[in-house]
């Protein structure tokens, strides 16, 4: 196995929670995650994402909070039929 070392690195406390929840639910720790990022930068010569302003406004996070509760609603069977087409 390759020797290791550490690194500190500081990041804003919630979105620290947020990453590790996400990186669980993967099966993946912190560490695992980081190191992920870092071979596929190095492989790919670049940032393995484009960064940009440019974000999808759908994916945003109120409209994913929304989606959410609407599949709760659903799958509690609290849906209610109304006209998708209006008047």
């Amino acid at each position: 196995m390759a020797e290791t070392t550490n690194l500190n690195i500081r990041i804003d406390k919630e979105l620290k929670e947020q990453a590790e929840v996400f990186f669980n639910e993967l099966g993946l720790n912190m560490t695992t995650a980081f190191n992920i990022f870092v071979r596929q930068s190095l492989r790919q010569g670049g940032i393995p994402f484009d960064i940009t302003l440019n974000t999808d406004g759908f994916y945003n996070p109120a409209n994913m909070k929304m989606l959410r509760q609407s599949i709760q609603d659903a799958n509690e069977g609290k849906l209610t039929a109304h006209d998708l087409l209006g008047d």
